[in-house]
């Protein structure tokens, strides 16, 4: 098959429409179940592309979580501590396969935005990961297979009409890709460069050059995520994932602010007081995630207020105070932090420092990268130049 016609673009009156191959060959992929449509394959392709490099890179199977051409949340597929598994409402399941893992951690790292999420898998596609999958609120998958019995409990989502999509492994695409915008063609080199730790965490320019194994996997898990989010952008992670993505911002310390808020939303899930919330049983898993992001931020009275708990609760739960939040996330440390394109003033360590980053990996290249520098030093941050930036549009 060499083209697919698709319902419509980017927007209903957007028609016709259609995937095809330019120089005639067949399509790299195949229609499993669904009608995917425009948007779905641009978060299929660029998903794709972020776990396959994720698997290169770190020898582990990968997912990624895709919506509006951004991932959402991405990670390798590392075991869920019980903890995690209760925070990302999966510690009914038992022990999942390192795929199924993934993709948890993928879909939790930011439940809100991962809602009706596009999904890329590594590897292919498991019982343990369709089963997952099937519970959670999703457009599509797309995975270089899938066992029988995955693909039977995908097709029963959404009333049998959920999108799977097969990707052949082997596809290479061509050195030279093309795009029109207002009818004028643009034209430029694949962006083919390889991310890892011998690419990307050689220069170290801070006093503090000390960082684990596990710190360097997650540097190179942030750039190979920015990679493929819309620039600017700038990712925290912890852990073997992301845990907070700041996309698609003009100014880059409202990136920093915008992950670090979403990376201090996913530990503060981590307390006791969010663990516990008295949910009625009643209450979908979405309902709880925009519960719970209500309740850990500004305004926790829209949940928890004399007029509001029942609905959501079985007992009204005791507020989370500005000072509980500010003690918890003050000890916490070891998070990465990973920028498409240098940090232009230190105000952007500054807003880090305050959600635990520890590693910090950006190209470098400001007038004003002393002050950077300096200011990494002052809280014992350490920091590397890879030299080389990461835009996507």
């Amino acid at each position: 098959m060499n083209e697919l016609e698709l319902k419509y673009g980017c927007n209903p009156n957007q028609k016709p429409s259609r995937i095809y191959m330019e120089d005639g060959s067949e399509l790299p992929i195949k229609v499993l179940n669904g009608r995917p449509g425009y948007i779905n394959f641009l978060d299929a392709f660029n998903g794709w592309q972020l776990v396959s490099e994720l698997k290169k890179a770190t020898g582990l199977p990968a997912a990624t979580s895709f919506k509006h051409v951004s991932p959402a949340g991405a990670a390798v597929g590392l075991p869920l501590s019980d903890t995690l598994a209760k925070i990302y409402w999966v510690d009914d399941l038992g022990e999942l396969s390192p795929l199924a893992s993934a993709y948890a951690r993928a879909r939790g790292a930011d439940r809100m935005s991962s809602f009706g999420d596009f999904i890329a898998l590594s590897d292919v596609c498991d019982k343990d990961t369709a089963m997952l999958i099937k519970r959670e609120v999703s457009d599509g998958v797309i995975a270089p297979g899938y066992t029988e019995e995955a693909l039977e409990i995908l097709k029963q989502k959404k009333k049998g009409a959920y999108n799977i999509i097969q990707i052949d492994p082997s596809y290479q695409p061509a050195p030279i890709e093309r795009k029109q915008v207002y009818g004028i063609t643009f034209e430029q080199g694949r962006n083919e460069l390889t991310i890892n730790a011998d690419t990307m965490l050689t220069n170290w320019v801070t006093e503090n050059k000390t960082v684990t194994e596990e710190q360097k996997r997650d540097l190179i898990i942030a750039l190979i995520t920015l990679k493929y989010t819309q620039s600017n952008s700038v990712c925290y992670t912890a852990g073997g994932q992301t845990i907070g993505v700041g996309a698609g911002q003009q100014s880059r310390i409202h990136c920093t602010r915008l992950a670090g808020q979403k990376a201090d939303n996913w530990q503060l899930r981590h307390m006791d007081k969010v663990l516990n919330l008295p949910f009625r049983d009643d209450v979908a898993k979405p309902n709880r995630d925009n519960a719970i992001d209500v309740y850990i931020g500004d305004t926790p009275e829209d949940v928890i207020g004399d007029d509001v708990w029942a609905e959501t609760f079985t007992e009204q739960p005791a507020p989370l105070t500005a000072e509980e939040k500010k003690e918890y996330l003050s000890k916490v440390n070891g998070v990465c932090l990973g920028s498409d394109a240098f940090f232009p003033f230190g105000d952007n360590i500054e807003r880090a420092r305050r959600s635990g980053v520890t590693a910090i990996v950006q190209p470098g290249g400001s007038i004003r990268d002393q002050q950077v520098i300096d200011t990494c030093n002052k809280y014992g941050i350490a920091m590397a130049f890879c030299g080389l930036r990461l835009f996507h549009h």
